[in-house]
């Protein structure tokens, strides 16, 4: 399980989680016009890039996928969508390098041959520069739209933006806990970010994840007074970050960047 870590949200149609924006009705690209329009725009087929019609469409089925199931269910159906381009691909690696769109679109057909290209350490990754949520439309879609090696260049993508503002975040952390003792800022980032990502994403993790952070954030603990300065009492910051390997190894994480 990974552990999310962004600020609070801005507004329902952009979302920013520290440096990450997620805007799936806004964000282009730096091939031309993909703008994915919100599931209400007006705009023309037409007036589209082939990318944003795609992501349109996508976005529409993410919808009526995440209405039907409850959350143990996206949760699971994540962990299967993920698993063939992730712990799974090297095992069909051919297979996937072989998979063609079923179209005639000769830009499709190139996108499709690079990300074959960049997932086998080629060139560079055709959603280089996509959101958050257009990446994650991509991630999870099943309906053939994309190929597996699409699907694993999108997720190679949103897994390096992750990273580098995992970065950027335990940094201001850093900071934050030399100066004042404390984490609480850390933690609204955490809760924040998670509070950003689409339905499928935030189905991964466990129930009590934003629960506890809420919790961290009202008490506002003070790591070199052992003081909560906030709601709750001190012994309750050590169960809350010792009582699940989640929170456990976001501890050991932000202790050993520290020391670094």
């Amino acid at each position: 399980m990974t552990i999310g870590i962004g600020s609070p949200t801005p507004s329902a149609s952009q979302t920013t989680s520290g440096n990450r924006t997620q805007d799936v009705s806004a964000k282009g690209t730096a091939q031309g016009d993909n703008t994915a329009p919100s599931s209400g725009s007006q705009k023309p087929s037409s007036q589209l890039s082939t990318l944003a019609q795609q992501l349109s469409d996508s976005a529409l089925r993410a919808e009526e996928r995440d209405a039907s199931l409850d959350r143990k269910a996206l949760g699971q159906k994540a962990d299967a969508l993920l698993q063939p381009i992730t712990r799974d691909f090297h095992l069909h690696r051919a297979k996937y390098d072989a998979e063609v769109p079923n179209t005639d679109d000769p830009e499709l057909l190139e996108r499709a041959k690079q990300a074959t290209s960049f997932v086998n350490g080629k060139g560079s990754n055709p959603f280089s520069g996509l959101s958050q949520d257009q990446l994650a439309l991509i991630i999870y879609d099943d309906s053939g739209t994309f190929t597996t090696n699409e699907r694993k260049a999108a997720w190679k993508e949103e897994y390096a933006q992750d990273q580098v503002w995992r970065q950027a975040v335990v940094a201001r952390g850093k900071l934050e806990y030399s100066q004042t003792g404390k984490m609480t800022n850390f933690f609204k980032e955490v809760l924040g970010n998670y509070n950003d990502l689409p339905p499928i994403m935030q189905a991964q993790y466990p129930d009590f994840y934003a629960p506890r952070l809420e919790h961290l954030i009202e008490m506002d603990f003070n790591f070199m007074t052992h003081r909560a300065e906030g709601k709750g009492a001190p012994e309750d910051i050590f169960d809350i970050l010792m009582s699940s390997e989640d929170f456990a190894n976001l501890g050991k994480r932000f202790a050993n960047s520290t020391v670094s």
